[in-house]
């Protein structure tokens, strides 16, 4: 218990320094607006079925959509999930595309039970990531040339990233009904830059504008799960969930200024605010999932959230209420197959088709994609290292200035689950 012990912590100082300094630094236009863009929400077996999570349960996963899901966790047991994702996206305006590629972490996740039919969980998750770097040169013989202005370039540049910490638990009522709620801890900050440097600096100002936005506080989710067994070990299970709608501490910063090549500087203007709190709508998660325990499972989930009624400093009117449809299936062939690995091994796939939060000119962005993934069994144990591939497209129509982006995304994690972590062993 010692080494498994050393081991755990290990990672988990390892991925608290990720948080803190690290970000998916995946280049994206999209993230220029409100907090940036979302990140999937899920464990590596959710994201290989689409992202499906909100009635699944097990001994074995941590689902932290849904927390009433943590009352399945075994008696003496230990889940911990730690997990790393490549992604490269593309994009492009139907003329041009440009591509970017970054690993980063993606997920520490823990459970353990407190009692039969009671579970505690925690983990670290991103919520949204704000990188972008965007330059462009306007030359005296390139059709937006303005005889006016003369020669200019332009930098827009931005990082940060939002990350949620939750702490929740989850208790069975009875047989078939449990419930469970989230303590969510929201941190984060965005920083964004927009400068323009003309050619003729004897007789034209360079401009530069520079804003910050953070955003701290604790919000709740809470969860229900009903689960019925029927005959020959299969399941139904349905779940809905709850994110209550949250005004965050917010501060934010804007600064214009213009300057010379000469270095004299002239402030434009100056904002800052710390007294008027962001908005962060609620979210309503419905699933239900039917399958054969240590076979097969099949689930939907439908997610709603009322982005419109959002308020973010610096980001009025970019924001519309989204809906997403996600499904997805896991199909084991022989779960405990003595002879075969390719038998015990857990095949995933799923798709997902959803509105983007983000209105830009005046249109909604759109998305779609699809999933695939695997879980490799660690031998003579539940433990099991899980990979999942996603594609997802977001884009709008062209009438709209809208460019595309195709999303490329591999994830690996080492989902560690230990039967006897509390008990005292007599030997080692």
């Amino acid at each position: 218990m010692r080494h498994k012990l050393i081991i755990v912590t290990f990672i988990s100082l390892f991925s608290f320094a990720f948080t803190a300094t690290g970000q998916k630094l995946v280049n994206s236009p999209y993230s220029r607006f409100n907090i940036g863009t979302l990140e999937p929400a899920g464990s590596f077996r959710s994201l290989g079925m689409g992202g499906i999570g909100t009635s699944l349960r097990d001994n074995s996963s941590i689902y932290f959509s849904n927390p009433a899901s943590y009352s399945s966790l075994d008696t003496n047991s230990f889940v911990f999930d730690f997990g790393l994702d490549y992604s490269i996206n593309i994009l492009s305006d139907g003329v041009s595309s440009f591509s970017s590629d970054d690993m980063n972490f993606d997920h520490l996740l823990l459970g353990f039970p407190v009692a039969k039919g009671w579970g505690v969980a925690a983990g670290i998750v991103p919520l949204s990531n704000g990188y972008y770097k965007l330059t462009e040169s306007v030359l005296k013989n390139d059709p937006e040339y303005d005889p006016i202005v003369g020669e200019y370039s332009s930098y827009h540049v931005g990082d940060g990233v939002f990350t949620n910490f939750f702490l929740g638990t989850g208790i069975k009522v009875n047989k078939n009904f449990s419930v469970g709620a989230n303590m969510t801890l929201l941190l984060g900050q965005v920083k964004r830059s927009n400068q323009f440097d003309f050619a003729d600096f004897y007789n034209v100002f360079n401009n530069n504008s520079t804003e910050k936005l953070y955003l701290g506080g604790i919000n709740f989710d809470y969860g229900m799960q009903y689960t019925a067994s029927l005959k020959n070990d299969y399941f139904l299970n349905a779940g809905v969930s709850l994110t209550s709608g949250k005004n965050y501490n917010s501060k934010y910063e804007r600064l214009s200024f213009r300057y010379t090549a000469y270095s004299t500087r002239d402030t434009i203007s100056y904002v800052s605010d710390d007294s008027t709190s962001a908005f962060i709508p609620g979210t309503l998660r419905l699933g239900i999932s039917f399958g054969k325990k240590n076979k097969f499972t099949t689930g939907f989930d439908f997610i709603s959230t009322k982005w419109s009624k959002s308020k973010i400093p610096g980001a009025s009117g970019y924001a519309a209420d989204t809906r997403s449809f996600l499904f997805g299936a896991e199909y084991i062939p022989d779960k405990f197959s003595n002879y075969s690995f390719l038998k015990r091994l857990e095949y995933r796939i799923g798709g997902h088709i959803e509105d983007n939060y983000l209105i830009i000119n005046g249109e909604q962005v759109k998305e779609y994609g699809a999933s695939i993934g695997i879980g490799l069994p660690m031998r003579r144990t539940l433990s099991k290292t899980n990979l999942f591939f996603d594609f997802t497209r977001k884009y709008g129509s062209p009438g709209s200035n809208l460019h595309t982006e195709n999303y490329y995304t591999m994830g690996i994690s080492l989902n560690l689950y230990d039967p006897f972590w509390f008990i005292k062993r007599k030997y080692e």
